[in-house]
This record gives structure tokens, sequence and C-alpha cells, in this order.
């Protein structure tokens, strides 16, 4: 059986994803309306800021002395490992504007070897059959969930290099999320990340912005993209990976590519067709597989 724990980390991740997994098509949806790559990008990290404060200052009401204060090392790391938060946005929804959004999803999903590679480089062992096995199953689910096969795309290298970038941004993420000051709660983590990844954001809106800011998207989209892009996700995250470490929380991570495929369906009426409900099942059956205990008890 799965550990309580685990358990716990993989539903958080899970969830985490899913929140995630909602992103590409409220981007998608914004630029259809007009608004740019930074003008989405500001308002998600702004909001996302704002909010953690607020959760930051509620929990150190309600639990007074006992959270644990990041000591200035500590904020220091989590700015730093935040960038990565701010380069996988901006890359990701850069790579949206040069190719379909099934295929950035595919790309941005590479973190399920990359995470797996990761954790063999860090910790020098060769991962199990099971975890082997379980990322074969997930990429061979990907490409069905997303539908690469039937689609006939002319690929724009811009988009495909971008796609990689904000996989492996999104890896390290993860990485970080792992392993920098988890004695630190959630929510101070989480909150000290967005502000790291608020200054590679700013700083590609003051480079990139060529027309005057449309300040409209923070009432039309910026809860809804802080909320599901730089709230639930990492904060979910910060509390889910170091119960998984960041092999499994890497498989388990690809709930995103069901979770899109469904919302591109509902609200952007994309057909969704047996192949790509196949390709959801056989992620699910990765994740079950991945998570099960098959040593053989005496």
């Amino acid at each position: 059986m799965i550990k309580n724990s685990v358990l716990k980390g993989v539903f958080l991740v899970g969830l985490g994803a899913t929140s995630y997994g909602m992103l590409a098509t409220f981007v998608k949806m914004a630029y259809s309306e007009g608004f740019t790559t930074p003008e989405v990008t500001i308002a998600q990290f702004v909001y996302g800021i704002l909010g953690m404060l607020v959760i930051n200052i509620f929990q150190k009401a309600k639990k007074k002395n006992d959270v644990v204060k990041a000591s200035k090392k500590n904020v220091f790391q989590l700015i730093l490992a935040g960038t990565s938060l701010g380069m996988t946005s901006v890359f990701y929804y850069l790579a949206i504007k040069y190719i379909p959004v099934s295929i950035a999803i595919i790309l941005l999903m590479q973190t399920v070897w990359m995470g797996v590679l990761f954790e063999m480089i860090l910790e020098k062992k060769i991962p199990s059959r099971q975890k082997i096995i379980s990322v074969i199953i997930v990429l061979i689910g990907t490409v069905l969930a997303t539908n690469l096969i039937q689609n006939k795309i002319d690929f724009d290298w811009r988009g495909i290099i971008l796609g990689l970038l904000s996989a492996a941004s999104f890896t390290t993420t993860m990485l970080t999320a792992n392993r920098v000051a988890t004695h630190v709660s959630s929510a101070q983590r989480t909150l000290f990340m967005l502000l790291g990844g608020a200054i590679i954001v700013f700083g590609f809106a003051l480079a990139a912005q060529t027309t005057s800011f449309n300040f409209e998207i923070f009432m039309k989209w910026g809860i809804v993209l802080s909320l599901f892009g730089t709230v639930i996700p990492p904060l979910l995250f910060n509390a889910g990976f170091p119960l998984t470490g960041i092999g499994l929380g890497s498989i388990v991570s690809a709930l995103e590519l069901p979770v899109s495929v469904l919302m591109a369906y509902f609200l952007l009426n994309e057909k969704v067709n047996t192949i790509q409900w196949f390709g959801i099942i056989l992620i699910i059956l990765a994740i079950i597989i991945m998570n099960m205990n098959f040593k053989k008890t005496t």
C-alpha cells in the first residue's frame, strides 16, 4: 500500500497540475481578446503575489509563533529558485503564440523524462524498471491525448524551442520545490518564489511590450490566471513535492494533459476523439503503476 504521506503528496501535486492544466485555454482566450503575453504574465503574477501575501498574513495570525520564519538565506534561495516560475510562464505563453496548444503541452510535459533524469543525476542511481515503464506509458499517452498523430502541422521552430525551454524551467521549479527550504511553510515558499518569478516577468515585459499596457487584463483575466497559474499550483507543489520526490512528482504532474484536453473540449469547443480518450486512460494507468507496490511480502 502507498504510505499516507506519499499519497497526500500525490494528491497535492495532482491537484496543482490540474490547475496548471487549465492555463493554456485561459491564455488562448485572453489572446483572442487582443491581450499580449506581457500583459497576461504581469496580471497573473501581480494578483498571485497579492493573494499569497493575504494567505501568509492569515496563516501568521492563526498560528502566530508556530510558523517557521524564513531566514535571509532562505529568502534569497527561494527568490532565486522562483525565477524558473517566471521563465516557465514566459516561455510557455510565447510558445502558444507560434504552435498549437496541443503541441505546446506535449513539449511542456517533457518534464516527465527530464524530472526522472534530474533525479537520476542528483541521487546517482538508475531509475527503477517500474518508473521507466511508467515514463514510457505517460509519453505514449501524451502523444495520443493531445492528438499529435492526426494533427497535420507545419512546426514553427521558435515554438518548439520555447516549448522545450518551458519544460526545462518547469523541471527546475519541481526540483527546487522538492529541495529548497522545505522546513519553511508552503505559503512563504510560494510567495518568495513568486517574487523571483516576477523579476523575470517584469523584465520580459519591459523588453517586449511595444504598445501601451492594457490594464483591462486585470479585470478580465488577471484573477483567473493568477489563481490557476501562480497561486494554486506552486502552493500545492511546494507542499506536495517534498512528500513525493521529483521523479514521482513529475509523473503525477502529467495530469495536466487530460485536464488540458477537457478544458479545450468544454471551453474552446475542440473535438476530443476516441484516441485522445485512450491516451488519457494510459496516463492515468501510468500514474497507478507508478504508485503501486509490486514487491512481494513474506
